[in-house]
């Protein structure tokens, strides 16, 4: 059997959830049960569905809730990630968490992760206090990370806005929606037009963006002075991003998810531990169901090496 890599697959640093105690009163993420984390636990887990390196992140909101202490809370955040890659190489990667919407010490931030702490990527969120990737505001930081040419996660939040929750934690369905206003917003504001290279990575197989793409052509049909903010080629631009297959590995997802990219744009992901253990044993069954073993091939290894070298060089 060959390597599965994991690129939707979470940490909770100590320091992290004293953050989280501090700032949130303890609420890891609004609406969701509290999740525990350990090593020991995590890498048994991983043992038992076939994963050989999970690609860390912290989940939203990040560093973003520590306010103006963000910065110092990114730091020991991707500190304690290095500190994890150290110990067991072949079995974790870090994306680096960034204090945005900060962009000058968010670059300081990436620079320091990728060239002091060995990083193989960075992960964002669709919004860092309501400053939706896309913005003008986030361009130095895109610009970057672009420049950089690392991988780079994109994390949903809870929206902006405040919508009618019904009772219902907002990462049910809102988090899908959310994937979609950044990206539709990276499309309309150039951004992907700019950085044709951009190595970005949807989370949850694009959240809604499969559905509403060929919708997302229409702009300047519904609104004709939207004709000179169009991408010069929508369709072409989402099949260049990536998307993983976290709470997504089912046969209605995936049909929508393929009919607009193939199988070289689809990453392993699981969510683990928000999601239970039971959630990626699912996803590892649904993936072998509905794709032959070549695709899954790619699917859990081979489309991670121009993304993240330096992680798949330590399987």
């Amino acid at each position: 059997m060959g390597h599965r890599i994991d690129v939707h697959h979470h940490v909770i640093p100590p320091v992290y959830q004293e953050a989280v105690d501090r700032y949130a009163g303890g609420t890891q993420l609004d609406g969701v049960d509290p999740v525990h984390w350990d090593r020991d636990t995590h890498l048994e887990v991983m043992d038992r569905h076939g994963i050989d390196m999970a690609l860390l992140t912290v989940t939203a909101p990040g560093a973003t809730l520590a306010g103006d202490d963000a910065p110092r809370l990114a730091r020991e955040v991707n500190e304690y990630m290095a500190e994890l890659v150290r110990d067991t190489p072949s079995r974790y990667g870090a994306l680096t968490l960034l204090p945005l919407p900060d962009v000058d010490a968010a670059i300081a931030e990436l620079d320091y992760a990728l060239d002091e702490l060995g990083h193989d990527g960075v992960g964002l969120y669709t919004h860092y206090d309501g400053v939706y990737l896309g913005d003008p505001r986030l361009d130095r930081i895109i610009d970057h990370i672009a420049e950089r040419g690392v991988g780079a996660h994109v994390h949903p939040a809870i929206p902006a806005s405040d919508p009618e929750r019904w009772g219902l934690p907002p990462s049910l369905y809102e988090f899908t929606f959310d994937t979609t206003r950044a990206t539709a917003n990276l499309l309309f504001s150039g951004t992907l037009d700019r950085h044709p290279d951009l190595k970005l990575i949807l989370s949850h197989a694009g959240g809604t963006v499969p559905y509403l793409a060929k919708r997302l052509t229409y702009a300047s049909t519904i609104a004709s002075d939207l004709k000179d903010r169009e991408p010069e080629d929508l369709l072409g631009s989402l099949r260049r991003l990536y998307y993983d297959t976290a709470m997504s590995a089912n046969p209605a997802t995936l049909a929508g998810l393929t009919a607009l990219i193939d199988d070289t744009h689809i990453l392993f992901g699981s969510d683990f531990p928000y999601m239970p253990e039971s959630t990626t044993a699912e996803t590892v069954s649904g993936l072998e169901d509905y794709f032959d073993r070549d695709a899954l091939a790619r699917i859990d290894l081979d489309n991670y090496r121009d993304l993240f070298p330096r992680a798949v060089e330590r399987l």
